[in-house]
């Protein structure tokens, strides 16, 4: 057994090398064709020092990003191959390759970089913190109840762009001897400003159900994917109906630490085909596209994993589920919306199709989601949340303008 694992990992590294070969070569390539990026240009960076594997993290702020750049330009720093090639191919902002340290300092030499946005925690953030004379602020890839949304790290930023008053309230709760007050923008979702992506399909009679699981996690206080406990299930039991219509959304990482969680994943993404097979009108969607907007505006009823992407629904204002983790040691934050959020355990799974039924008739859940709406992002009518992010920014230039008249005296 043991020699079949150790092939099976040397069989896995030697892919991965020739895939990042192939990424180096490529983005070689596409750097060699592109004009040189204009110095002195720059006043925002965001700095992302990941792979493809997270890349929803980056691509759900383009569209904010390039409304920002009309009134200061911004760059992307990337520091891996693949991220850096991913980037290009998407071509939705200027990228600046930096794979070493000098290769960071080089560029900040070259522009005049005021404020580095930083949308996840990657451990090679710490190697940008080194660099002062500019505002150092974490503007995260998502809202949600998870411990992640209240680590100490948000202390290394100079500031930190939130959501709203649940976000606010949480670090409050959790963080000793930080200035909310100061050091905290809520801004509310800015990507609910720009919905992109087309539907992939003709609007009908049938009820819209968005089911997008987050990954299996790392570990038991982590393990909030239902893909493997619920999906199956819920899947089966709405496919059958002839009046859903099914939009699934796995997470990029589905199945990278558990291989039955991903096992899970492609028999639903099976069992999907087959259903469209049987029933072409169905026109069922696996979705795994970067744009990420249209599913939110479509589904009628959106079924999702404690994760982001809970609240990502909120900001839509329409009603969900969410699927209560199997694991017990999976820490869940009752203090928020999910004390009073519309449960979907996964002995109920196979009684979805009530339990959507439910939801969209209750006039209570009504009320109960207009409520956590405002509560975790405020106004929420078109551009308020733009308004706010782009007066952040301002506030934070201005700030910005006024320490370096102060330091260079």
């Amino acid at each position: 057994m043991s020699l079949a694992r150790d092939a099976r990992l040397a069989v896995g590294l030697l892919r991965k090398a020739l895939a990042t070969r192939r990424a180096r070569i490529d983005l070689r390539r596409a750097l060699a064709e592109r004009a040189p990026l204009p110095q002195k240009h720059f006043r925002i960076a965001v700095y992302f020092a990941d792979g493809p594997v997270n890349m929803y993290q980056m691509r759900q702020w383009y569209a904010p990003l390039r409304e920002l750049a009309n009134e200061w330009p911004v760059l992307v720093i990337s520091r891996a191959i693949r991220g850096a090639d991913a980037l290009l191919r998407d071509d939705a902002l200027p990228v600046a390759f930096a794979p070493t340290v000098g290769d960071v300092e080089a560029v900040l030499d070259e522009q005049d970089v005021r404020i580095v946005f930083y949308v996840n925690q990657n451990t090679r953030n710490f190697q940008m913190f080194r660099y002062g004379r500019r505002w150092h602020v974490f503007i995260n890839h998502g809202e949600s109840d998870k411990m992640y949304m209240t680590t100490n790290q948000f202390k290394a930023y100079d500031y930190a762009f939130v959501a709203g008053d649940a976000a606010r309230g949480r670090l409050a709760r959790t963080l000793w001897d930080y200035d909310l007050d100061h050091r905290t923008f809520s801004i509310g979702r800015p990507q609910a400003d720009h919905y992109s992506g087309e539907l992939p399909y003709v609007p009908d009679e049938r009820t819209v159900v968005l089911y997008a699981p987050t990954w299996e996690g790392d570990r038991p206080s982590a393990h909030y994917g239902s893909i493997l406990t619920h999906g199956e299930a819920l899947i089966s039991a709405l496919a059958a109906t002839g009046r859903h219509r099914i939009i699934y959304r796995p997470h990029p990482r589905s199945g990278v630490v558990d291989p039955a969680y991903g096992a899970a994943n492609e028999r639903i993404v099976s069992a999907l085909a087959a259903a469209n097979a049987a029933d072409p009108t169905a026109r069922h969607v696996h979705d795994t596209g970067a744009a990420l907007g249209w599913q939110l505006a479509a589904a009628d009823v959106a079924v999702v994993d404690i994760s982001a992407m809970v609240y990502d629904r909120l900001a839509a204002g329409k009603p969900l589920l969410v699927t209560r983790p199997a694991d017990p040691e999976a820490l869940v934050d009752d203090s928020g919306y999910l004390s009073s959020c519309e449960w979907l355990d996964a002995d109920s799974a196979c009684a979805i199709v009530t339990r959507t039924d439910e939801v969209l008739a209750d006039p209570d859940a009504v009320a109960r989601l207009d409520h956590w709406v405002r509560y975790y992002f405020g106004d929420t009518t078109p551009g308020a949340s733009t308004r706010r992010f782009h007066a952040a920014v301002r506030t934070l230039m201005q700030r910005w303008e006024e320490r370096d008249v102060a330091t260079s005296v």
